[in-house]
């Protein structure tokens, strides 16, 4: 069973910001597989930059 840990940008697994990494941290899923869902969501419609930029702004860095 995988911990969860807090919710955190980590400073060594950053491809950008670190948020992707930080919710696959948090919530025990791969990174690259955040990545890529994100990515994909950016071909939808929405506001899912501004969003990754909130997450930017809220989750505090390690």
């Amino acid at each position: 069973m995988a911990t969860i840990t807090a919710l955190t940008r980590p400073s060594d697994d950053r491809m950008i910001a670190g948020v992707c990494a930080g919710l696959a941290r948090h919530y025990g899923w791969k990174p690259g597989r955040v990545r890529l869902a994100f990515l994909v969501s950016c071909l939808l419609p929405g506001p899912q930059f501004l969003l990754y930029l909130a997450l930017w702004l809220v989750i505090p860095s390690e």
